[in-house]
């Protein structure tokens, strides 16, 4: 999985160099503001592919004795630190923009600098769709919010293509250009925020959702000699869930039994669980007839 996540993110690091440069290049030379900030948002993606290549390395690396459960909070780790990366593109590019809204002219663009726009929609959809399906293969929550930077890319391009080819073509209508890079920063801001709030909710030990955990709590209690199932904690850590709960058996059954049947219980929720990677299955004894689940 490692060497899936490096090939297309080594592949992302050439087309964002690529398009990073032919965005600045014909946006400095043609006069685009709006195709400049786009190729600043291609920078961006490149400080993300960096972090992807060198971070899968540790956060994939098998528990040790400093870190008994694990390296996968350092995927966790960088997924936030794309989303505030493009939280802070995007306001700078918003900045740019209101400030160039307050100028007393507007530059045309040239009618070149559309084709940087056009090809950078096609290459990073594309790009979007490949590194997606790695992330979702491989159960990356990193390597997916990169996919979505590039698709940030991808998205952004269509109004800056929108407002050069308006500019271009009807000068008298050149104060869109960096109105289009506003629409750019309001876009990238939003794409972001998708990335932020889930990783804070991850670090803050916040629950899975509501979906998750009833698949859990199902597939415990139809285990067989599960009486009941109840104080049910489940947490995600990187691209796993952590899952801690209890579970009644009859009183009355040998430890060995018992046993059994929380070994029985764990198995089952690590091959059929949402993501379930390790669970902690504490057993009680069932005294009477009445069945509690929370």
């Amino acid at each position: 999985s490692v060497r899936q996540v490096q090939l297309v993110t080594w592949v992302g690091v050439g087309i964002n160099i690529a398009l990073a440069a032919l965005k600045l290049i014909l946006g400095t030379v043609g006069g685009s503001q709006a195709l400049i900030a786009d190729g600043v948002h291609s920078l961006s993606d490149l400080a993300s592919d960096m972090a992807i290549i060198m971070g899968s390395r540790y956060w994939s690396a098998p528990p040790d004795g400093t870190h008994p459960y694990g390296h996968h909070r350092i995927e966790t780790i960088i997924t936030l630190s794309i989303g505030l990366l493009l939280a802070t593109v995007a306001i700078g590019i918003g900045w740019t923009a209101i400030n160039a809204l307050h100028g007393a002219e507007f530059e045309v663009p040239l009618r070149i600098t559309l084709w940087a726009a056009l090809i950078s929609i096609v290459s990073k959809e594309l790009l979007y769709r490949w590194t997606l399906r790695v992330g979702q293969r491989v159960k990356s929550a990193a390597v997916r919010a990169n996919a979505w930077h590039h698709r940030t890319d991808a998205l952004s391009s269509i109004p800056v293509a929108v407002s050069i080819g308006v500019a271009a073509f009807r000068p008298d209508w050149s104060f869109i250009d960096p109105i289009g890079a506003i629409g750019v920063s309001l876009f990238i801001l939003s794409a972001a925020w998708s990335i932020v709030w889930p990783a804070l909710v991850e670090l803050t030990d916040g629950g899975v959702a509501n979906e998750d955990r009833q698949a859990i709590l199902s597939i415990a209690r139809d285990t067989t000699g599960v009486k009941s199932v109840h104080a049910v904690r489940a947490r995600r850590v990187g691209s796993g869930i952590y899952v801690d709960l209890h579970i009644m058996v009859d009183g009355r059954m040998t430890v060995n039994r018992g046993h059994a049947i929380s070994e029985c219980t764990k198995a089952r929720l690590l091959q059929d669980g949402p993501d379930v990677v390790d669970v902690l299955v504490h057993l009680e004894p069932h005294e009477n007839e009445e069945i509690h689940e929370d």
